[in-house]
């Protein structure tokens, strides 16, 4: 079957944090030789591995990180996520591409460079915790800030204000085995933010979690991001957290990124049927925004106290429009940029109204 093309994000910033160009990474004997191949390239992964036995975990993958985004990578197992939030940082390698932060070329980066990359510039928060079992919490925090040197009141300072932003203020004597999972991952986030990294890259953190501490963790997440603002890449097999977590998303399929768009873009315009099939059972009303929904109009300023913003979600305004029986302007910046009414609005929960670029 042959993979749908993607485009690259016209809207995406001139200075992204990452920026990715056809980026390959492939396993095997003369893995070197299947990106430059046309023919090579055009296989699927059953006939690639037949032909020459090699897998190809990334296939020509290009996108951009943009400043202060949560991006999120999400696909199931086999996908290639997981190997691809390695190869920006190179813990592994890629076989072709281009990788650059900041406009610095990642894959031209000597060892000490990229140790300034891992250690101060991009760190990872990984499923497995890998917290020093001997360490207390506040400790397991500054580790990262003693391994670059800093002074031992310093990083201590420093680790106490993360520990009281991430949840764990009381715990900073406790060691790892006196805490819960959701405490584990905790430590691991504060240690990831003590460092104050400018990317924070999450390789699938919450998985192995229980649901409802794994809720928790997702808040912390989105707290996180609103409160600080910071650059977040997140890899993901969940959907719900995919959609929940992400400015923008970027769905894989046999190495490749079938669609990359926002949450909305995802749900109302399925690139393909892989990713229609993917999105089926989301409920639309909690994703659609009300600027898909919205039909051209004005309304006067008594119609104002029941306004709703462009980004309100359609199960928000439908609510607001059932209460007060009319239509509801659409405001932003004190302008009325059109309206909604209960008609419109089913129909983007039914999937029948047509779909307007999300912004």
């Amino acid at each position: 079957m042959s993979n749908p093309v993607v485009k690259s994000d016209p809207v995406a910033e001139s200075n992204p944090v990452f920026a990715v160009e056809g980026l390959w990474k492939v396993f095997g004997p003369k893995a070197d030789s299947v990106p430059g191949d046309p023919e090579l390239t055009s296989l699927d992964p059953a006939e690639l591995r037949a032909r020459t036995g090699c897998t190809a975990a990334v296939r020509d993958v290009s996108f951009d990180v943009r400043k202060g985004e949560v991006f999120v990578v999400m696909g199931l197992s086999g996908s290639g996520k997981s190997t691809l939030v390695r190869c920006l940082t190179r813990l592994i390698e890629p076989t072709a591409g281009a990788i650059a932060i900041d406009g610095e070329d990642v894959r031209a980066m000597d060892k000490s460079r990229l140790r300034e990359l891992r250690r101060h510039r991009a760190a990872m928060v990984f499923q497995h915790f890998g917290l020093l079992p001997h360490r207390t919490v506040l400790d397991n925090v500054a580790y990262g800030l003693e391994i670059q040197g800093v002074g031992r009141a310093e990083r201590r300072a420093r680790a106490q204000e993360i520990v009281a932003k991430v949840g764990l203020e009381g715990m900073e004597q406790r060691r790892p085995a006196q805490l819960s999972g959701g405490q584990r991952q905790r430590v691991g986030l504060a240690r990831a933010l003590a460092v104050d990294p400018e990317v924070l890259l999450f390789d699938e953190p919450f998985s192995a979690l229980d649901p409802l501490i794994r809720r928790d963790m997702q808040e912390e997440v989105v707290r996180l991001h609103r409160e600080e603002g910071r650059t977040m890449v997140f890899i993901t097999h969940d959907l719900s957290e995919a959609l929940k977590l992400g400015d923008r998303i970027a769905l894989m399929r046999d190495g490749r990124v079938v669609q990359l768009g926002t949450p909305e873009q995802i749900v109302g315009s399925p690139a393909d049927d892989y990713v229609r099939e993917f999105v089926r059972d989301v409920p639309r009303e909690q994703v659609m925004t009300v600027r898909t929904a919205m039909r051209a109009g004005e309304c006067g300023a008594a119609e104002h106290p029941g306004a709703l913003a462009p980004d309100a979600v359609v199960a928000e305004a439908i609510k607001v429009v059932a209460e007060a029986g009319r239509a509801a302007c659409v405001v932003e910046d004190g302008r009325c940029l059109g309206v909604v009414d209960h008609e419109r609005l089913l129909g983007v929960v039914a999937g029948t109204e047509p779909q307007k670029e999300a912004v």
